[in-house]
């Protein structure tokens, strides 16, 4: 890579001479050669300073033009500067070290080579993942909303907790906990402790909060709030060391059941596994029916401990003891629950009011169960009733209306591909509940590597083209569907999202000039109304499915107002590409000047010289018919013609006596025009204008050679009527003398 040549560069400096050619290296003998020798060294070094003065001036030419650009362009990054070429080394700078390239290399190969290690005479890899797990930093702070690590630990909380609340009930009631799995028991108890203890002492006391709008990071300040916080009075009642009663009492469960407490760590987690799930709703439903399956699980372990209480097979309501007692209490549980029926009935006291409680909460529980299953299959479903709701609608306007059935399945397909393709009708409804910043944020995301892409735009200030990102809307056209047609007024730019569009154009208006896809933009030179390029030229039509995101003209010079620079940028940029759009139809030889009248088409060469060639020669055949027909038609015309200019010259000449009046008259009733009227009348200029009469075949009846003058009664106006000698042809002139020559 070449550097740009700068100002503190000499010129000796630039031009290096090769190896070869230095005369720092040149032997004593061979400095004393023969002057052929001198010479062609010097020739050589002659061409070399050269070159080098050609690879200046073309560098100079380089940095010229890029300085250009950015003059006409003053919103371009400099980016582009990391493209330059870099100056060769001169002789000072020979020496340099290593480029960083090799330096990367070398360090890779470093990298790679301390991934292995020699022991004794062996030598083992060692796993990069090992590296990466002792370099790990713990983070000082802990963004509770966005961190997915968080999450990730409170999984395990939750995990935790869940042990906890579905087997304590379980080893209370049940016979499950014997001597011989005690171990395997305390085991796992003692894990899910220490997982409390870990989720105290390093996760919530670098949790952040937020105190008078701001973000708080400070160590000491964290601790503080979670010291004073609810949620550290019931983690220490959590951990409260009651198992030290068991060398009392014994084994028993029941002093674990403050564990259960950690109930604040299950509903957070849920706050965020919803907020980074794409369907929160399937969650949803799987938590409530784990709500159902745990209140059934705690049943069945209270109709067990009945039973106990009351003592197995005592009665015919208590559990008799056969079979697997878990899941026959279950299975009573859900009978008592939804209350199914078919239930031996209690006998004793103990047993009617445990029965009755159980029935008023097993109503109680199912009906909010139930209501609360409806909510979140209601809400997951809100946005297809909303679609359902929406498209009934329409068909019942289309039946009233008796709108024909081919224009009632499109609109059908619309409504149907619209919700497939976008799970939604409207963007901007959703959109509209949104902060501004959350709309730009959202908008620079799906649209700005489209919008970027148009040559337009390129060079405009970036928040212009957010703002223009904001009012960006998406519509759904179906197949054959014109975007545009051709001669319409342009308000609007397309640019292709999904699907593609045809350019048709020819005689038919049927042919495809083009195909443009995804990312494409058209229209966009209406939009400013350069050089009357706001009309259409060509028909745009969907090939398939296609969303187009459309910009609004009145959109567009809302924004404008207050970017003056990009708004001249843009206007200077839709001159050059209307210019250059219309360089190929000029190239072809189009006339700017559209004629009225068009010529008369001429008589073909072949026949002319065929007609010629039969009066010569005076023979007599079709040709000379021919001949002799044409000569007559166009003497007639020529009579007919002549008849009507002096018809026309007799009644200017018998009205002008009457005053100028009379002759527009005449001229109003021959064309058959009405008299304009005497205040718009144009004044008639100073200089004397002469008409000459068309072609005539036949001399007036006047006598030759002699004029024909007319003058007005305040001899303001002179008419003369003059032959032509030699010719069948008379000039008639109107003069208006000055006023200086009557006097």
């Amino acid at each position: 890579r070449k550097k740009l040549p700068s100002q503190d560069d000499s010129l000796e400096d630039l031009i290096v001479p090769s190896p070869l050619e230095s005369p720092d290296r040149a032997s004593p003998g061979e400095r004393k050669d023969s002057p052929e020798r001198a010479g062609s060294s010097a020739s050589q070094n002659s061409t070399v300073i050269n070159d080098r003065l050609q690879e200046l001036v073309r560098l100079f030419k380089e940095r010229t033009e890029k300085v250009k650009e950015k003059l006409i362009d003053p919103d371009v990054t400099s980016d582009d500067d990391d493209d330059t070429p870099v100056a060769s080394p001169s002789k000072k700078t020979s020496q340099e070290p290593p480029p960083a390239e090799e330096k990367a290399t070398d360090a890779a190969k470093a990298e790679v080579e301390e991934h292995y290690c020699e022991m004794l005479c062996c030598k083992f890899k060692r796993r990069p993942w090992l590296d990466r797990v002792k370099n790990y930093r713990f983070p000082s702070s802990i963004d509770p909303l966005t961190n997915l690590m968080y999450v990730l630990w409170l999984f395990f909380v939750v995990l935790a907790w869940n042990w906890n609340c579905w087997l304590i009930p379980v080893r209370c009631t049940f016979r499950y906990q014997t001597p011989e799995n005690l171990h395997s028991w305390l085991i796992v108890d003692y894990l899910c402790d220490l997982i409390y203890f870990l989720d105290i002492i390093v996760f919530q006391v670098r949790l952040q909060f937020v105190q008078g709008g701001d973000i708080i990071t400070d160590k000491k300040a964290m601790r503080q709030n979670y010291l004073k916080s609810r949620r550290f009075k019931m983690d220490v009642i959590c951990l409260l060391p009651l198992d030290f009663f068991y060398f009392q009492v014994g084994v028993n469960s029941l002093l674990r059941l403050p564990r259960c407490l950690k109930y604040m760590a299950f509903f957070e987690f849920n706050n965020r596994l919803e907020a980074i799930l794409s369907k929160a709703y399937v969650y949803r439903v799987i938590r409530t029916t784990a709500y159902l399956l745990f209140s059934l699980h705690i049943n069945s372990c209270l109709y067990y401990w009945a039973s106990s209480y009351q003592g197995l097979r005592s009665t015919s309501w208590v559990y008799d003891g056969e079979g697997n007692s878990y899941i026959r209490c279950y299975y009573w549980a859900v009978k008592t629950l939804i209350t199914i029926g078919g239930l031996p009935d209690p006998q004793t006291l103990f047993e009617i009011v445990f029965q009755l409680l159980n029935y008023f909460t097993g109503v109680f529980a199912f009906s909010v169960m139930i209501g609360q299953m409806r909510d979140v299959v209601g809400a997951a479903t809100a946005g297809q009733t909303y679609y359902r709701s929406c498209m009934d609608s329409t068909v019942k306007y289309m039946n009233f209306y008796k709108i024909p059935k081919s224009v009632q399945n499109r609109v059908k397909t619309w409504y149907e591909y619209t919700w497939h393709s976008q799970g939604m009708l409207d963007e901007s409804e959703l959109m509209a509940q949104l902060p501004d910043k959350m709309r730009l944020d959202i908008a620079v995301d799906v649209n700005y590597e489209i919008v970027s892409k148009v040559a337009l735009f390129q060079g405009c200030d970036r928040q212009m083209i957010f703002d223009m990102l904001k009012r960006l809307r998406s519509v759904v056209y179906l197949p054959n569907d014109y975007v545009c047609k051709k001669g319409e007024i342009g308000r609007e730019m397309y640019i292709i999202q999904a699907g593609q569009v045809q350019v048709l154009g020819g005689p038919d208006g049927k042919t495809v000039l083009v195909t443009l896809k995804a990312g494409s933009v058209f229209g966009e030179i209406s939009l400013l109304s350069v050089g009357g390029g706001n009309r259409r030229t060509a028909n745009v039509v969907a090939h398939g499915f296609t969303n187009l995101f459309i910009l609004d003209k009145k959109d567009l010079n809302e924004i404008l107002v207050h970017y003056p620079e990009s708004q001249k940028l843009l206007r200077r940029k839709a001159k050059k590409m209307l210019k250059k759009n219309n360089k190929p139809k000029e190239g072809k030889g189009t006339s700017k000047d559209v004629l009225i009248i068009p010529p008369k088409v001429g008589t073909p060469r072949l026949f002319q010289a065929a007609l010629a060639a039969a009066g010569k020669t005076g023979g007599k055949g079709k040709l000379a018919h021919l001949r002799w027909k044409l000569k007559e038609l166009k003497a007639m015309q020529d009579m007919q013609d002549m008849q009507e200019v002096q018809l026309s010259l007799r009644e200017i000449w018998n009205k002008w006596k009457s005053g100028p009046r009379r002759i527009e008259e005449t001229f109003a009733e021959r064309h058959h025009n009405p008299v304009p009227n005497s205040s718009s009348t144009p004044i008639p200029p100073k200089s004397p204008v002469h008409c000459r009469s068309p072609n005539a075949s036949c001399k007036s009846d006047d006598p030759a050679g002699e004029d024909i003058i007319s003058k007005s009664p305040d001899n303001s106006v002179l008419i003369r009527m003059s032959p032509i000698p030699q010719s069948n042809e008379q000039v008639l002139s109107v003069e208006v003398p000055d006023k200086e020559e009557n006097k």
